[in-house]
């Protein structure tokens, strides 16, 4: 591989997320005393960092828009209590994808450089990393509050070529959502997208990356 450096989405694309964040979610609405929010529309939530998705499901929840809430109590009251509920469940439902560890040891083992590029933040991202023992495996993580500035925009993929004096052209980001296809073409590396994960119900090559892969070990070959 003309490969140097792969840069890595983490939900949806190493490690399967999205039942832990169900299950602190409607912890959350339920001591609020809001409906339970489905898996499926979970799933399309995610993407964006914590605080969007919390913001979606509550105005599901209550039918009121996402900016009227930010400015209301019931926000204020909502984030604060997500945020104990998911550092309670945070690595306690979710799982790798298959070869993800792997994976990165056999890019360790060819001398490529590995880094992570999420949009959740480093309070949630950095245990669950832990919990699955994959930070031993990353040579650098950026998170959603890393930077001013998160996914879609490429600053945490310039961050981290900068960080590895590797060439844009040298690079690939590997992610699962129509975010990361945008993140890497903002930032001029190839987007290599996952047929699993979360893209809002909509198959990935709808967001037309450079290659769509089926599983994580096609990243090798």
């Amino acid at each position: 591989m003309n490969i140097a450096l792969v840069l890595f989405d983490l939900d949806g694309t190493l490690v399967e997320t999205a039942p832990e964040i169900r299950d602190a979610l409607n912890d959350t609405l339920r001591e609020m005393g809001l409906p339970p929010a489905p898996l499926a529309k979970v799933e399309a939530w995610i993407g964006h960092g914590t605080g969007t998705l919390l913001l979606r499901a509550l105005s599901d929840a209550t039918g009121l828009e996402p900016e009227v809430l930010r400015a209301s109590a019931l926000w204020h009251t909502a984030e604060p209590l997500f945020a104990l509920r998911y550092a309670r469940h945070c690595g306690t439902g979710s799982r790798l994808y298959p070869g993800a560890r792997e994976l990165l040891r056999a890019l360790a083992a060819r001398g490529v450089r590995r880094a992570l590029v999420t949009n959740k933040e480093q309070r949630f991202a950095l245990p669950l990393l832990r919990q699955h023992d994959l930070q031993p495996l990353l040579d650098r993580v950026v998170c959603g509050d890393t930077l001013p500035r998160r996914k879609p925009d490429p600053a945490g993929v310039f961050d981290c070529l900068r960080w590895s004096g590797v060439a844009a052209n040298e690079a690939v980001f590997v992610g699962d959502s129509a975010i990361d296809v945008e993140t890497a073409r903002n930032a001029g590396v190839r987007a290599w997208a996952l047929a699993h994960g979360y893209n809002g119900g909509r198959p990935i090559a709808s967001a037309r990356p450079d290659r769509v892969l089926l599983r994580l070990e096609d990243v090798l070959g």
